[in-house]
């Protein structure tokens, strides 16, 4: 779990690099002002999951590694939710190709990781509360 939590905090960085560093166009879905602009109120958030993620990997041994794991979770789920709902309504999987694919991929791997990481935290909080 552990490798996870830095892997999704290492590529999440590693998007904001590029979008800002690199060249857009590697990583843009659509080439539209509203596509830009979505994609520029993400950091903040993104910020807070990898926040979430790397505290989690640290502390994922303490008590307070629960609480990292929901938090992680729950961010990861409303990011994804957040991107699925643009990319439905301004027709991005309508697009097809690469670029479609990439972003189902995102938007995939974003859920599943959040439930996943939810999932865990719940396990782990229930486990204590046993106790």
């Amino acid at each position: 779990m552990r490798i996870v939590l830095w892997l999704a905090a290492a590529i999440t960085v590693a998007y904001w690099v590029v979008w800002y560093a690199g060249d857009r166009a590697w990583l843009a879905s659509l080439d539209t002002p509203a596509y830009y602009a979505f994609e520029n109120a993400f950091p903040v958030a993104d910020a807070w999951l990898v926040f979430s993620c790397v505290a989690a990997a640290i502390t994922l041994e303490r008590r307070s590694g629960t609480f990292w794991l929901i938090a992680a979770g729950s961010a990861s789920v409303y990011l994804s939710a957040m991107d699925v709902l643009f990319d439905v309504q301004h027709g991005v999987y309508a697009t097809g190709g690469a670029a479609a694919a990439a972003e189902i991929a995102i938007n995939v791997a974003t859920l599943v990781l959040g439930v996943w990481l939810l999932r865990a935290g719940w396990r782990a909080l229930m486990g204590s509360a046993s106790r």
